[in-house]
């Protein structure tokens, strides 16, 4: 919401601090004045010298501005109905994405030497080997901005593999199902011959888009973590000896489970060492976009060709690109199918809360059940028994959480108690 703008360092008793807050219009356009004018300063990201490495370039500031600009335009256009603010700001997010595309500083990593499994690698990605073909980070040209890692200079200090391989995280039965099949159509559009059920604990996993089997857990497969590694990266009986598991049983929690961010090499636990993208490139593309269709209420296919369809045929070299004909003929949504892809591709990289909330579907999506995996009536009946007395909705599905709720209140954080009592000025949000 509204915030104070601070432009200049403050005295201990400046009168600034008893200043009431800028509102939101005001705080967008400073945020995005200083990045315009940030841009044309720094340097483009082919002129980073080695000892500058990691440093803020042209393109950081300009995929910034394409993130804040469509943030707060779609902002404007779902809760405000602002059309022409909305409009004038999308207008800036797409020419900030554009630029960083027409730039040619960055591309996606998709090596062929990793073929499919090449967006797994690339959030692992250590210049000791950590995937099949010892591919190091100076040959991402995806991260635009980086937390930066080492496992000796700065390790990522977090039990990052352990939480995060089939662990903690809990993956939903929603965000399983929104990973298209092959033929590019929604596992629940009518006649989809290719999607294959939930009679197995693998059936849903066939013929989907790539990045489902690479960013979850299909069972019967090896998988490998930091304390149980590859030894040879060739899959053979050796590196299988070595894995974690040579059988995956994904019969706990909510039977969906993560691989995203868990290191396959050997390596001390917490002393990870792959970067964090704080802004990558699939970003950029998927918000260019998104804010042309949001600006024009409309998208052509040469701007999907050069965005969203780079990102979605990345790893899946055959499914059919996303097309305004495609969309028609398959009685398809283009808003929706560009908000799928958007998920799905930045799954685990903490955008899904924000972009409910700017799109005005969190009162809708917050309050849904939590949903695992089909029990009854499949596979898992049988290998997951000790889910037997777990909640079920009517489908036979499990009930991992339900009776959430969403107040309109829950759209913007609350001012902290200590500042309002410091400012009474500043006052607190809505519902707060």
């Amino acid at each position: 919401g509204d915030v104070t703008i601070i432009d200049q360092l403050l005295v201990t008793h400046a009168p600034e601090l008893s200043s009431p807050r800028n509102s939101r219009t005001e705080v967008a356009d400073f945020i995005i004045a200083d990045l315009q004018a940030a841009a044309p300063d720094l340097p483009l990201q082919s002129a980073i010298q080695t000892a500058d490495a990691g440093r803020v370039t042209r393109g950081t500031a300009q995929a910034f501005l394409s993130r804040v600009a469509l943030f707060e335009g779609t902002w404007q256009k779902f809760h405000n109905s602002n059309t022409t603010r909305a409009t004038a700001l999308l207008d800036i997010a797409a020419k900030a994405a554009k630029e960083v595309i027409n730039s040619n500083e960055y591309s996606l990593f998709r090596p062929a030497a990793l073929g499919d499994s090449a967006q797994k690698y690339m959030f692992i990605l250590e210049d000791t080997k950590s995937n099949p073909a010892g591919i190091k980070k100076a040959d991402n040209k995806e991260y635009i901005f980086v937390n930066r890692h080492d496992e000796i200079l700065n390790p990522i200090g977090l039990n990052i593999t352990h939480e995060s391989m089939a662990n903690v995280q809990y993956v939903t039965r929603k965000f399983a199902n929104l990973y298209l099949t092959q033929n590019g159509l929604p596992i629940d559009h009518p006649g989809n011959s290719q999607f294959q059920g939930y009679s197995t604990m693998t059936s849903e996993y066939q013929n989907r888009d790539n990045r489902m089997r690479y960013t979850l857990m299909p069972a019967n497969k090896p998988y490998w973590r930091e304390n149980k590694p590859r030894v040879n990266w060739t899959g053979d009986a050796a590196d299988r000896a070595s894995a974690m598991t040579t059988s995956f049983q994904p019969t706990y929690n909510s039977g969906y489970h993560n691989q995203k961010w868990a290191a396959e090499r050997a390596v001390q636990q917490t002393l990870e060492g792959y970067d964090f993208p704080i802004i990558r490139y699939a970003e950029v593309l998927l918000n260019y976009a998104e804010a042309v269709y949001e600006r024009d209420n409309a998208i052509s296919d040469a701007d999907l060709n050069i965005s969203l369809n780079l990102v979605r045929q990345r790893v899946n070299t055959s499914m059919p690109a996303l097309t305004n004909a495609f969309v028609n003929t398959n009685n398809l949504e283009m808003r929706t199918e560009i908000r799928r892809e958007r998920t799905v591709e930045l799954f685990n990289e903490g955008f899904r809360a924000d972009d409910l909330k700017r799109w005005k579907t969190a009162e809708v999506e917050m309050p849904q059940d939590m949903l695992g995996i089909k029990w009854t009536g499949t596979e898992f009946q049988t290998k997951y028994p000790a889910a037997s007395s777990r909640a079920k909705n009517a489908e036979g599905v499990l009930i991992m959480e339900t009776g959430r709720t969403w107040a309109q209140r829950n759209y913007l954080y609350p001012i902290a108690a200590d500042q309002l009592q410091l400012n009474p000025n500043l006052k607190p949000n809505p519902g707060w």
